[in-house]
């Protein structure tokens, strides 16, 4: 009998040995399905937007890479002159997880928003590049706002959406209001941030350093500055947004981002 009593736990040990190796190798698997978007030596894939330039013009090297970093710098601006951007991965993209850390740097450039201080953003189901027009500050996406902490003690959010030209649903409730601050804490000086963005058929979260922070689903294009987009995108008014491109913004003050990645799910 207590030689049954040590086999059975001699089996138990084996077995949860062998459960926990497979569940490590599990981890393992879908960490090696992230895809790198970013290859930390150039913009190889990526498309940049300027508003008030053509395609592809990287006006005074805006977006730039250095010592592994996607830079947004203004370092070769006269005056920011309304000058926002977009860089744009190549491809489209309907289900999955992107994460990315980011930082703001510096001072803001001379001539931007004083509501653009320590601001910027990631585009998600954005529409595409080439169909932006020449002077289009913005393309229709869900906007991940991120904010920097600028006054002491005074709470600035970061994660939250914006909305332009889109309309979305917080519990089952259409909302259009065009800017939705999100749960989360306030991030001062230089601080690198982790942002994750995960988005499925039924809802879209943002993440911030591991936390869920704002939740919604149901994009549908539509709502403020639907008008400043071209009249066929205008004539989709309505139309439920499944997908898109993801883009990064410049809007005047200096940002950087690595570890850019995605799992499709």
């Amino acid at each position: 009998m207590k030689q049954l009593g040590s086999f059975l736990i001699i089996l138990s040990l084996f077995i949860n040995c062998d459960l926990k190796k497979k569940e490590n190798l599990k981890s393992k698997s879908v960490e090696a399905s992230w895809q790198q978007l970013f290859n930390g030596k150039d913009l190889n894939d990526w498309v940049v937007k300027i508003n008030g330039h053509e395609l592809h013009d990287n006006f005074k090297n805006t977006f730039r890479v250095a010592n592994g970093i996607l830079k947004v710098s203004y370092d070769g601006y006269e005056n920011f002159e309304n000058r926002f951007g977009l860089l744009t991965y190549k491809t489209p993209f309907s289900n999955y997880k992107f994460r990315l850390h980011y930082r703001f740097t510096g001072a803001q450039t001379k001539g931007g928003e004083a509501w653009a201080t320590k601001n910027s953003g990631v585009m998600i189901h954005s529409q595409s590049p080439e169909s932006m027009l020449l002077n289009q500050a913005f393309p229709l996406s869900l906007e991940v706002q991120l904010l920097g902490g600028i006054t002491p003690n005074t709470p600035r959010t970061t994660g939250n959406l914006c909305t332009p030209a889109t309309n979305v649903s917080i519990n089952d409730i259409v909302v259009t209001d065009h800017c939705i601050n999100a749960n989360s804490d306030t991030y001062y000086n230089e601080k690198w941030v982790a942002l994750e963005i995960i988005v499925t058929k039924e809802n879209i979260t943002h993440k911030i350093n591991g936390k869920a922070v704002i939740t919604y689903s149901n994009p549908t294009i539509g709502g403020q500055f639907l008008e400043a987009t071209s009249k066929e995108i205008q004539l989709k008014d309505g139309q439920q947004l499944t997908g898109g491109y993801i883009s990064l913004q410049s809007e005047s003050h200096p940002i950087e981002f690595k570890n850019i990645e995605i799992l499709e799910i």
